[in-house]
């Protein structure tokens, strides 16, 4: 995934940098196509804010947190966007079944097919016969 940082009104620090970078790298496993995320961190007075927008793989998920701490911010804001992507992907794999399913009755229809509960009943009879010598 790759990540774009940018401080604001806080020092840049290389140890932040990789922290968000080794976190963000847990969604590629959510996420089929590779996707592009940028992260905002500022410090206002004693709020510590964290945002971050990630887009790709037909999705566009921003998720923001302040708390007193950068870390927990960043911890929490990330716990939002899994949430985010999972309810997505979750959704779109419904909407496939549902039109998979939907389709595969439509077609039943127009085939004729009989359906699977109907039992058939097979008559069988008893034709004897001789044989001339």
């Amino acid at each position: 995934m790759q990540t774009s940082v940018m401080f604001k009104n806080i020092d840049p620090s290389d140890h932040l940098k990789s922290y968000v970078g080794d976190k963000l790298n847990r969604f590629d496993r959510f996420l089929d196509n590779p996707a592009e995320a940028n992260v905002v961190l500022a410090v206002e007075k004693f709020r510590h804010i964290a945002e971050i927008n990630i887009s790709g793989d037909r999705l566009n998920i921003v998720g923001k947190e302040e708390t007193v701490d950068m870390y927990s911010a960043i911890d929490m804001v990330l716990d939002k966007l899994e949430k985010q992507i999972k309810k997505n992907k979750e959704k779109i794999r419904e909407r496939r079944s549902a039109s998979k399913n939907r389709n595969r009755s439509i077609l039943e229809e127009e085939a004729g097919l009989p359906d699977e509960d109907v039992e058939r009943q097979i008559k069988i009879r008893n034709i004897e016969y001789r044989v001339d010598a």
